[in-house]
C-alpha cells in the first residue's frame, strides 16, 4: 500500500551516512538521488525511504507520534540492525526485545535528525 516514506533533515550527508548502512542491512541502496534528496529502495517494488531538505526552506522538524518502522526476517535481524543504528549515534527508544505477548519482536530508536524508528519482526 505504501510506496515510500520521506524524511526531513537539516545534514543529508549525515542522515544520508547513517540510512545508508540501515539499508544495507536490509539488502537496499540508493535508487535516486540529487543534492537535496536521496531515496533508498529495491527497484521494482516494495517500500522506500527517502530523505530531503523541506521543499519550503525553513529547518527540518520530527513528527511527534510519527514513526517508521523497517520490517527484518528474523530476531537476528532486529538485534543487528538496532545495534547498528545505536552505534552510529542513534538514540534509544526501547532495546531490541519481545512485546506484548512475544508474537511482535522489536528495537526501536532515534535517527541523528530525532525520527522515530522500529526494526521488527513478527
Amino acid at each position: 500500500m505504501l510506496g515510500y516514506v520521506t524524511l526531513g533533515t537539516n545534514d543529508i550527508e549525515r542522515a544520508a551516512a547513517f540510512y545508508d548502512k540501515i539499508c544495507a542491512e536490509f539488502g537496499v541502496g540508493r535508487l535516486m538521488e540529487s543534492d537535496d534528496f536521496i531515496a533508498w529502495a529495491n527497484p521494482g517494488g516494495g517500500c522506500g525511504i527517502g530523505l530531503t531538505k523541506p521543499f519550503d526552506g525553513q529547518p527540518a522538524t520530527v513528527g511527534n507520534g510519527v514513526m517508521i518502522a523497517f520490517q527484518a526476517e528474523s530476531k537476528e535481524q532486529v538485534d543487528k540492525v538496532y545495534k547498528l543504528a545505536i552505534e552510529l549515534g542513534a538514540k534509544d527508544e526501547g532495546e531490541a526485545g519481545p512485546r506484548g505477548d512475544g508474537s511482535f519482536y522489536a528495537g526501536y530508536f532515534r535517527d541523528p535528525d530525532g525520527h522515530k524508528c522500529n526494526v521488527f519482526v513478527m
